[in-house]
């Protein structure tokens, strides 16, 4: 936090499958003097993708969503393309679906400021008409518009509205009693404030976000105890069967032949021999990252109130630690 000037930070441990303790650092609120806690809540950004995966990789589990048929059986509002383009290919960043426009907070959408109601729809409507940047299955382009044709996908297979799926299908069963997403209007208890750092290394305010359009790869809140039951569900087969995990976290093979370390909505690496999955995120106030190791049955959880400020390695460290304490040695 000193090399960094980050305002804020919580941070969760999950040792052999249960959840283990939590708690925040620095403030919540500069402004006030609020403490963060393990309570508090910050923009998940791409962990969000995390939690729809799961929810897409429940309904193929119920045979309601068929991973490789072409979108538009599930979401008709998506055009046709030059080449079909199936969830599974969209799920691992292989569709040729474009990310943001530019890579500055100039962007529009990346600092889009318009509320949407309707949140499926009016983010499709950012991307829907664009041309693909490649061939779908071609090349891996990580995509955050390409989790909002999950979403719209999730609701036309499910019949219920994308939210309204994951609170009823994840976060009530993982007990994660406040996770929600992040409406700009609503008061929320324990939602920090969000900052980051002028290159003199100044902290302020961050600029600002809505970030209704694109709930699915980057609009959920969180706290670390929520990210961290989170975790222990995914580690006791509570929110999907083991063989689906394995499936979700198998790394998809572009036809280009490059490596690809990106399951179905989560990332596959490794610190040395301890191998991990799990995801990070970026956005206005926010840096996240929660890691695996699923032989060891442990899980850390990092999540920051300003952007870029290195919340993986602070994960991997925090992971290092908590394997060579518990000594934890892989299931069989």
């Amino acid at each position: 936090m000193a090399s960094t000037h980050v305002p804020g930070l919580s941070v969760a441990i999950v040792e052999n499958g249960e959840y283990e303790w939590g708690s925040g650092f620095g403030l919540a609120e500069a402004e006030n003097n609020a403490p963060a806690s393990e309570h508090t809540l910050f923009r998940l950004a791409s962990i969000s993708k995390s939690l729809t995966a799961i929810a897409a990789m429940q309904l193929w589990e119920r045979r309601q969503l068929d991973l490789d048929a072409p979108v538009q059986k599930y979401c008709p509002s998506f055009p046709q393309k030059a080449s079909p383009i199936t969830t599974r290919q969209v799920m691992g960043h292989l569709a040729g679906i474009r990310h943001y426009k530019g890579n500055s907070q100039d962007d529009p959408e990346i600092g889009n400021t318009k509320h949407f109601d309707n949140p499926i729809q009016a983010g499709l409507d950012f991307f829907k008409n664009d041309a693909l940047v490649s061939e779908p299955g071609k090349q891996f382009h990580y995509s955050t518009q390409g989790y909002t044709l999950v979403g719209c996908v999730i609701e036309g297979a499910s019949g219920a509205k994308y939210v309204d799926f994951v609170r009823q299908n994840i976060i009530a069963p993982a007990g994660m009693e406040n996770t929600q997403i992040d409406n700009r209007f609503a008061i929320i208890p324990y939602r920090t404030r969000f900052y980051q750092k002028t290159e003199s290394g100044t902290v302020q305010n961050a600029d600002f976000l809505d970030s209704s359009y694109k709930i699915p790869g980057g609009g959920w809140l969180s706290s670390a105890e929520d990210m961290a039951r989170f975790e222990v569900a995914i580690l006791n087969d509570k929110l999907i069967k083991r063989a689906t995990r394995d499936l979700m976290w198998t790394p998809l093979k572009p036809l280009d032949g490059s490596k690809d370390e990106y399951g179905l909505g989560w990332g596959n690496g490794s610190e040395g021999d301890l191998a991990t999955v799990g995801h990070t995120g970026g956005q206005q106030g926010t840096s996240t990252a929660f890691l695996l190791a699923p032989q060891q049955r442990d899980g850390v959880v990092v999540l920051a109130n300003m952007e870029g400020v290195g919340a993986r390695d602070l994960a991997v460290e925090i992971l290092k630690v908590v394997v060579g304490t518990t000594g934890n040695a892989p299931q069989k």
